[in-house]
């Protein structure tokens, strides 16, 4: 090995350069290549009514790991087993509705050859990502997919690097593919995903962030400037509701049209014989409390307000919020 201290970095940058290219040469190839295989793939995974059982030792394991859980997020049932503990006891993880799909660039890996008969014998389909169609896994399998690469990026074209590149991108074509053809839509991501910022933007609600009973500003028609000012003040919104006995919201109130006011009238006598109904803006934008958070802040945005009042069918006043409150709640 050599000595750190003669480290070259010119070298170092053209290496990675290199294995950027042989990479990305490996995918082009194997997209050029795809044929009615992959399709038949697609629609095998698409029957399957149990789960896609993923296999593969060493660096092909770990990518088959990652096509599980992408498999699992995006709608089709998936788990690894590791083809050596499956000739221990996990080979019972796999049933009869399910689909195998195992990984080996060799197509020769001990551990996994030695579980393939049986899987044969379940009657169980399996489809293979190999490099080699005439190995022992490509003639145990139903369905070959050739993840065969010119070479490796390892500069002594042994280290898995362009094959397990290969191996990757191939799974995520399949998980788009079978997502696309199950209609799987963003908000089923989400569902898959509710401690992500796509979970919280597209499952959380309305109702989930706004303020509800005495935080909510609202006055009466009648409420003076003074009122209005200190309900504003109070609930820290920079609004208030102008609601009637039924409390339907007849408009709203905001530092805005505070600033707006007093710039216009001046006179502190006249301020003082203001009332809310007089100064008000009538029909406010408002959400219903079982709309999406995220569409309340498109709202928002679209006409530059920072709040916003939250209404049941019939107008009646139930909640409110403003942009604070859809940061907390990571929504922006």
């Amino acid at each position: 090995m050599s000595d750190p201290q003669t480290f070259d970095e010119a070298r170092a940058l053209e290496l990675a350069r290199e294995t950027l290219r042989i990479e990305a040469s490996a995918v082009t190839a194997m997209a050029e290549r795809l044929d009615e295989r992959f399709s038949r793939a697609v629609t095998t995974l698409l029957a399957c009514r149990g789960r896609v059982v993923v296999t593969g030792m060493g660096k092909s394991g770990h990518i088959g790991r990652k096509i599980a859980a992408t498999l699992s997020s995006t709608g089709t049932p998936s788990l690894f087993v590791h083809p050596a503990e499956a000739s221990h006891g996990d080979l019972g993880m796999i049933t009869a509705g399910d689909v195998v799909l195992a990984i080996s660039n060799s197509g020769e890996s001990e551990e996994l050859t030695a579980i393939l008969p049986l899987i044969r014998r379940m009657g169980v389909p399996l489809i293979a990502f190999t490099g080699r169609a005439d190995s022992t896994l490509g003639r145990h399998a139903d369905l070959v997919l050739d993840t065969s690469v010119s070479k490796e990026a390892c500069p002594h074209n042994l280290a898995p690097t362009a094959s397990t590149t290969a191996q990757l991108a191939l799974g995520d074509a399949l998980a788009v593919a079978l997502l696309d053809a199950r209609g799987f839509q963003a908000d089923d991501f989400a569902r898959s995903h509710p401690g992500g910022a796509l979970g919280r933007k597209l499952l959380t609600l309305v109702s989930d962030v706004m303020r509800v009973g005495p935080d909510v500003p609202r006055v009466a028609p009648e409420a003076t400037l003074s009122d209005l000012m200190r309900e504003v003040s109070a609930k820290g919104l920079g609004m208030t509701a102008v609601v009637d006995t039924a409390d339907r919201v007849l408009g709203i109130f905001t530092d805005g049209d505070l600033r707006r006011l007093i710039e216009r009238t001046g006179s502190g006598e006249e301020l003082r014989r203001v009332r809310a109904s007089e100064v008000m803006t009538p029909h406010p934008r408002t959400v219903r409390p079982q709309a999406l958070a995220v569409d309340a802040a498109g709202l928002m945005e679209a006409n530059r307000i920072n709040g916003v009042l939250v209404v049941d069918e019939a107008g009646h006043l139930v909640g409110a919020l403003n942009s604070n409150d859809l940061m907390r709640a990571k929504v922006i």
